[in-house]
């Protein structure tokens, strides 16, 4: 089977009510104003929308002994690494 992987979500313009709609500040990107699919993905199961953004806000900020240039650094070494955009 050849072609593009796909995942059905809720596009984020019909983010308006409930859970996604107070998840949805939180997780738009300010510069394009759309989820980036990696968040998307989680539409249909917004608990687990909610942990991947804790968890990546804890990762990029729960720490004293990185500063947050550093953290950025090693996401973008990783990304690289497995050839990935995100």
């Amino acid at each position: 089977m050849t072609g593009q992987p796909w995942i059905d979500t809720v596009a984020d313009h019909e983010w308006t009510d409930g859970p996604l709609a107070e998840l949805h500040p939180r997780v738009v990107d300010d510069t394009s104003g759309r989820v980036d699919n990696i968040m998307a993905i989680h539409s249909l199961n917004p608990v687990g929308l909610a942990a991947h953004d804790g968890l990546y806000r804890s990762a990029m900020a729960g720490t004293s002994t990185l500063r947050k240039v550093e953290r950025e650094l090693i996401a973008l070494v990783v990304s690289l690494e497995n050839e990935c955009h995100y």
